[in-house]
């Protein structure tokens, strides 16, 4: 148990160390042996864990899909209504792509590589969430009855998708929890219906406010 403990942490370190460069400089600006050198560690250790640079980002693509559909779970079994947890799952992401270096560098990662296994698994998974949860929102007269669940996931997820990426490209992520609340401030007139208007600052005012969790720890751990 002890070496398996201790594997575990020199796991964790590699990570840490590779989404650090992953996030500054992109997968193709990061090397190998700069990754190792950042690490501290021998490069026995680190090839006993990884055997590539290309492993390394499908680990850290992995962890960030984890730490996000983690985040997903926990804001689901919240008390809120299903369409303020739509609200708080981007605000959440949001905040896991400001604070989390691993969560960034999976997103970045994401976004460069396509011959990662299956790299669309997060965006999917998370249309697949945010549909659900649109179901709910339907039956619960938050959403429009005649609004497809399929189409508002899809297009909440492209939405969030090109806010997040337009406020990292223009400063840096530090507006987009602005942005992010400039989205909803346009599209829940439209999907509500009307007389449930009066619950708009509501909805869009919702906020994941528990901690988002400690290194490599799922999000609902604290």
């Amino acid at each position: 148990m002890a070496k398996q403990a201790r594997a575990a942490v020199t796991r964790q370190q590699i990570v840490r160390a590779a989404a650090a460069m992953f996030d500054e400089r992109g997968f193709h600006g990061a090397s190998f042996a700069d990754i190792l050198r950042d690490t501290g560690l021998s490069k026995g250790a680190v090839y006993f864990h990884f055997a590539s640079k290309i492993d390394l980002a499908g680990a850290i693509v992995a962890e960030q899909h984890r730490r996000s559909i983690a985040l997903v779970d926990a804001i689901a079994g919240t008390e809120a209504s299903t369409l303020e947890q739509i609200v708080m799952l981007c605000h959440g992401i949001g905040r896991q792509m400001i604070e989390d270096p691993v969560v960034r560098a999976g997103i970045r990662l994401t976004l460069e590589l396509g011959s990662l296994d299956k790299p669309a698994g997060p965006y999917l998974d998370w249309i697949t969430a945010c549909e659900a949860f649109g179901r709910r929102a339907v039956e619960e007269g938050d959403l429009d009855a005649h609004l497809d669940p399929s189409m508002l996931a899809h297009f909440v997820i492209s939405a969030f998708t090109g806010v997040q990426l337009l406020s990292d490209v223009l400063a840096g992520r530090v507006d987009l929890e602005e942005r992010i609340d400039q989205m909803w401030t346009l599209l829940l007139p439209g999907i509500m219906p009307t007389s449930r208007h009066d619950a708009i600052e509501t909805v869009r005012g919702a906020r994941w406010s528990l901690p988002l969790g400690g290194d490599l720890l799922p999000v609902s751990a604290t």
